[in-house]
């Protein structure tokens, strides 16, 4: 049986994406309402272009101008893209992913990372520079006018991370001592940090683990690492990542009060309803 409505949904995120393209070149600039003492990173690609650019303008306009907005290219951004992306804000810059890669990578993270986007994402985030509070944030993820709550955050940060709280354990078992491991189940798309994360326990399990790296073995790593660095869950009413609403047609779990939505991929098409919040 054919569901009209997410077809319906569907169609109106392409169209919405297609038209948000077209008109990116004569977006108003974004006032920001306060400033952040944050400096923000996000690994995207070519692809993920329209959701990067949407989902900084949101940050800008609800959450505040940061110390620097930091986008980190794998290496597929054209030079018109870059130039766009860098146009948004003198805060926001355009940088290359083997800038800020340690060289003491060990080979199975190089090597999952010449497989995998996500490999790359990893070896961005055992990289990552943190002086002072600093945000990781996928390209999927928009922000509501809610995100005052996330402002203040920043304002008088956590003395431990803080993440965005997964509605599964989308993770690699092989990667678990057992499954109390499971419990609390980071989503690696958003978390703050104040120091960098312990990265021992996880890295050394990824170099016992027998097989390939597959797509959530970067998320288990990331929830390792946080996990032995007493990471925090952020509020689920503020901060969101659901996907039951995957096949109605409206965007459920969108508002005015909310910090966030992460628009996985099952959900994509909804970050799309949410043009206001950028256009």
């Amino acid at each position: 049986m054919i569901n009209i409505r997410y077809r319906a949904a569907t169609f109106v995120g392409r169209r919405n994406r297609r038209r948000f393209i077209k008109s990116s070149r004569s977006l108003r600039p974004v006032v920001s309402p306060r400033e952040v003492p944050v400096t923000v990173y996000s690994l995207s690609g070519e692809g993920d272009w329209p959701e990067q650019v949407a989902s900084i303008r949101s940050f800008l306009r609800f959450v505040g101008l940061p110390k620097r907005y930091v986008v980190v290219s794998d290496g597929s951004h054209s030079s018109e893209s870059r130039r766009s992306i860098e146009a948004l804000s003198p805060c926001v810059s355009v940088a290359s992913l083997e800038s800020l890669v340690k060289p003491d990578l060990s080979c199975t993270v190089k090597r999952y990372a010449a497989q995998h986007f996500l490999g790359k994402k990893l070896s961005l985030l055992t990289s990552l520079p943190v002086n002072g509070t600093t945000i990781y944030s996928d390209s999927d993820i928009l922000f509501f006018p809610g995100a005052g709550v996330l402002a203040s955050l920043l304002e008088s940060p956590a003395p431990t991370p803080l993440y965005l709280l997964d509605s599964w354990p989308s993770l690699d078992a092989r990667l678990l001592a057992d499954d109390s491991e499971c419990e609390l189940p980071v989503n690696g798309g958003f978390f703050i940090l104040n120091q960098p994360p312990d990265w021992s326990d996880a890295l050394e399990r990824l170099e016992r683990m027998e097989g390939d790296c597959v797509f959530f073995t970067e998320q288990t790593l990331v929830h390792l690492a946080l996990k032995s660095s007493h990471a925090q869950p952020l509020a689920t009413d503020k901060f969101v990542l659901r996907a039951d609403d995957q096949f109605m047609f409206g965007d459920y779990y969108a508002g005015n009060g909310i910090a966030l939505r992460h628009y996985i991929s099952s959900i994509r098409t909804k970050m799309w309803h949410q043009t206001k919040l950028f256009s």
